[in-house]
């Protein structure tokens, strides 16, 4: 049996790369804090994910394919943003802080999780850690 190939592991790899995607989206979020007219975008809870609702991507299966110009194909407008500045720009610091706190603290957990799953498996195999 694989350690790697289990539910566990598949469902910890997925959060993981889940979690990648909104890191990305959070820091685009924050590097245009000062963009006049920028909109906030955040992607879809990992949950509906799991429930199949939506987060599905088109590859890039070859070179010459155009690549999109939207930016990360799974990110959408951040309907919580209604506090605009003067200059139209509807980042919050503190909001993009708060998620980008939340979501360090759940890449932590899934690596944890990775991590002890793994270390499991080699102590039942009686390997050392």
């Amino acid at each position: 049996m694989d350690p790697s190939r289990t539910p566990t592991i598949a469902l910890a790899e997925r959060r993981l790369a889940w979690l990648d995607t909104r890191q990305g989206v959070l820091a685009q979020n924050v590097a245009n804090a000062d963009t006049p007219n920028y909109r906030p975008s955040d992607i879809r809870p990992f949950a509906e994910l799991l429930r199949g609702g939506g987060g599905m991507t088109l590859a890039r299966t070859d070179g010459q394919h155009m690549p999109s110009r939207r930016g990360n194909p799974d990110a959408r407008r951040d309907r919580q943003a209604v506090e605009r500045a003067p200059n139209g720009n509807a980042v919050s610091l503190d909001r993009e802080a708060l998620r980008v706190a939340d979501t360090d603290t759940a890449h932590a957990l899934a690596s944890n999780l990775y991590r002890r799953w793994m270390g499991m498996f080699r102590t039942a195999l009686g390997r050392q850690q």
